[in-house]
């Protein structure tokens, strides 16, 4: 404590104390905070104080493995920092994930201004990933609570297999619902209700907020009856409704396949992996045969890495399950537009103009390599769009597709039921760096998650990329600034006001002419008429000079079954009916998987 007080001989005892005093009394005021999970100690960063590695819930393993999180009740434990403390998932360099994790990772993290005024608007961050990755770690909204007063709480959640897994053996054994990773994030909304008052929060202003799988998961909190009154606003970034019935999730019609994930299909690449069976085929008469007994002691008794390593080569994971108790059987969109279902509370929800750059932007398929003459000179090769026509066409129906059933889609059902408490986005900055290595205005443009420094103030969270992504500018700083102030005011208000030019972010309605708010630069931020529509986003698909028959097919597959629910088979018409198909479209995918590494 005393290593930042330089003491000289002349100064006298008491000021000397005096001095001592004040320091230990700074550094130590609402450092240490008791809790229900225990007594934790905050570090103070830049302007804020961090509380890591909270558990909010006993840790999901053995027995409790697919089981509904359990409250934790230990305010005698010291809570100390945990390492690696993500949920089991694959290896990402990007997020700096170069451990599977473990099934012990219900934690949370809690970042407070360090001026430590009461009763701060509370703001729930849920990371996105597919619900098959990521971690809270990732994120670092410190910047967003220093500047704008309000606290962050930042949560992990199981994934995957471990999250969202239905099967007969685990749901018929007892436990009914199958969407493990959502009853995760309403345990930790009860837990920030019990707790959050403790470190200046306001348990009655709670706003969750999310990114993609984020996103999907706000939405599902919206009709998830357990979540009922535990959060005030919701905001959802580049979500989506789509949802999977019980039979689908766990033996639909078409099963066996290779790369399916239904569990029917996984459980049977359990046999064969564990050497009880020989083949799919063998696994499939087996499993037929097994008591639920057997195939729940099969699956509790495997390892992580054994259940990880079931979906290496699927199509997709686990998805939300319409169980009929955390998610309604109707589906996710249909419920967000029943009032019985429905928690109505102000929402606020957008996506990005070029969401699909993120991923097609190192595709093989639409990207080359070439030299330019700098390039030439320090042998570094760049990348080029081979098409920019097509890339950008591309880009613009998937694009579409995200805006429509990401946004448009549920802000209606739920405008539909009366609460016309609505805001909708949609997000544009596009002012990367333009080097020899790459176009990245181009390459990467508007694309998804590129908003999320942008809200958070933290233009350093991608890493070696992010100069590249983010270079300082004014446009940057316009734009991140006036994020920051929509954010916390819907925060604080449920409104997220006027921007810094005085441009009213007006409610969303279905029927007015411009609702829509052009999250951009200074002199493309605007209030904006988006009309989007299924029918017209096929039409430009079966209308396109630019698509040869396979684009064509793929393009329709993605934007139809993706996201949402599946239209795929009602506008699948001539001339593509008698040559596109889903196998069709899975196989121009597989194909065509080959990328770029940056």
């Amino acid at each position: 404590m005393l290593k930042n007080i330089r003491i000289f001989k002349s100064v006298s005892i008491g000021i000397i104390f005096w001095i001592t005093t004040l320091e230990i009394a700074s550094d130590n005021l609402q450092l240490s905070v008791q809790t229900t999970s225990g007594l934790v100690a905050g570090t103070k960063e830049s302007k804020i104080i961090l509380f890591e590695d909270i558990p909010y819930a006993k840790p999901p393993v053995s027995e409790l493995r697919w089981q509904p999180p359990q409250p934790i009740e230990n305010p005698g434990k010291s809570i100390e920092p945990k390492e690696s403390n993500h949920c089991y998932q694959e290896t990402d360099s990007l997020q700096d994930i170069q451990n599977f994790g473990t099934e012990d990772c219900l934690y949370l993290d809690i970042r407070v201004p360090q001026s430590q005024n009461k009763n701060l608007p509370v703001m729930f961050w849920i990371h996105g990933g597919g619900n098959t990755s990521g971690t809270k770690d990732f994120y670092d909204f410190s910047r967003l609570v220093a500047k704008k007063e309000v606290i962050v709480v930042s949560i992990n959640y199981r994934l995957g297999i471990f999250g969202f897994f239905t099967h007969s053996a685990i749901q018929d054994a007892g436990v009914e619902p199958s969407n493990f990773g959502i009853l995760d994030i309403i345990e930790a909304l009860k837990w920030v209700q019990r707790n959050i008052k403790n470190f200046g929060g306001d348990p009655e202003n709670v706003t969750i907020f999310g990114e993609s799988a984020g996103g999907h998961n706000v939405y599902a909190l919206l009709v998830s009856k357990q979540a009922k009154g535990l959060f005030h606003q919701a905001i959802s970034q580049s979500g989506y409704t789509e949802s999977s019935s019980l039979q689908n999730a766990y033996k639909p019609d078409e099963i066996n396949r290779k790369d399916s994930a239904d569990s029917w299909s996984v459980f049977n690449r359990l046999l064969v992996q564990k050497g009880i069976s020989t083949s799919i085929e063998d696994a499939d008469r087996l499993q037929s045969k097994l008591s639920l007994e057997e195939q729940k002691k099969l699956l509790m008794e495997s390892t992580s890495a054994d259940l990880l390593q079931l979906y290496e080569n699927t199509i997709e994971e686990p998805l939300l399950t319409n169980d009929g108790v955390v998610i309604p059987k109707d589906g996710l969109l249909a419920a967000l537009g029943q009032p019985e279902h429905l928690n109505k509370v102000p929402v606020l929800a957008g996506s990005n103009r070029d969401e699909v750059k993120l991923w097609i932007g190192t595709s093989e398929y639409f990207l080359e390599t070439k030299f330019s003459p700098l390039g030439r000179i320090l042998n570094i090769p760049s990348l080029a769009i081979k098409n920019k026509d097509l890339y950008n066409f591309y880009n613009k129906i998937r694009a579409e597709g995200w805006q429509l059933r990401g946004v448009i889609e549920p802000l209606e059902q739920i405008f539909n039921t009366g609460n016309n408490n609505l805001y909708a986005y949609r997000f544009d900055w596009d002012d990367e760096r333009n080097l020899f290595i790459a176009d990245f205005q181009s390459i990467i443009g508007a694309s998804h998650a590129l908003e999320i420094a942008f809200i958070s103030g933290d233009f350093k969270f991608l890493g070696k990329y992010s100069p590249l992504i983010y270079p300082r500018s004014p446009s940057r700083n316009f734009t991140s600034r006036n994020m920051m102030n929509f954010w916390a005011n819907f925060a604080k208000t449920g409104n997220p006001g006027t921007s810094t030019n005085e441009i009213e972010w007006t409610r969303y309605n279905p029927n007015n002419e411009k609702n829509f708010m052009i999250l951009d630069k200074r002199k493309d931020m605007e209030l904006k008429a988006i009309d989007i529509n299924m029918p017209d986003i096929v039409a430009s698909i079966y209308n396109s000079n630019l698509l040869n028959l396979e684009e064509k097919c793929i393009l329709l597959y993605e934007t139809t079954t993706y996201l949402g629910s599946d239209s795929f088979q009602t506008y699948l018409t001539d001339p593509l009916s008698g040559f596109c198909s889903v196998s069709k479209a899975r196989e121009i995918s597989e194909a065509n998987r080959g990328y770029y590494e940056y």
